[in-house]
């Protein structure tokens, strides 16, 4: 039921934004969603496994936005630019991007859990149920993206090119948490550091 899930994903997401976590009420997401309780457990099997099913689908979805990032027009430098700018959009805008990518999580969230041995006979939920990958985790995986994106069969400089490319969403996260100055662009910042770093 691929609809039935994403509307139930929408409508936990949305209940997330009216109230803490932990008084999002199942019953709510449901008829929210407009399907049967039923439905919800027959997804998600609990609360916790709506839980995870929403910080995989966030995480999905950043991912889904660093790669096509990665696809614009232009040089290393734009497009790792481009990959700050979605970045630093994302976690500004969702809650829950902003926590998986800092590892900050208000009491207000759903804490991610550790994987475990999933149950579940919704191929979907089994994916959610194995977790989220920690800060660090993440940013290795964009950081690979990255390369595998912009690592022609020419390039010889792979290590100084992972290392701008982990320090492009670095720079990127540093100004979630500590915001800039009105009028100064953080997407210029790592278009500068970085066009000194590695050749456009």
């Amino acid at each position: 039921m691929p609809a039935a899930r994403e509307s139930l994903l929408d409508a936990a997401h949305t209940a997330l934004a009216r109230r803490p976590w932990p008084g999002v009420r199942m019953v709510d997401v449901a008829a929210t969603a407009g399907v049967s309780r039923q439905t919800l457990y027959n997804e998600f099997g609990s609360k916790d496994g709506l839980a995870r099913a929403l910080l995989r689908r966030e995480t999905d979805a950043y991912l889904h936005g660093v790669e096509r990032a990665l696809a614009v027009e232009g040089g290393p430098v734009d497009r790792l630019a481009a990959v700050s700018a979605w970045t630093i959009t994302a976690a500004r805008g969702n809650e829950l991007a902003r926590a998986m990518l800092t590892g900050c999580w208000s009491e207000r969230l759903p804490a991610p859990t550790r994987p475990g041995i999933s149950s579940s006979p919704v191929p979907a939920q089994r994916r959610a149920d194995a977790g989220v990958p920690s800060p660090a985790e993440l940013l290795a995986l964009v950081r690979d993206k990255a390369v595998n994106a912009l690592d022609g069969p020419a390039r010889k400089d792979t290590e100084e090119l992972a290392m701008a490319c982990e320090s492009a969403v670095r720079m990127a996260l540093s100004y979630v948490v500590a915001p800039s100055p009105a009028g100064e662009d953080p997407v210029e910042l790592v278009r500068g550091t970085l066009g000194r770093w590695i050749s456009a």
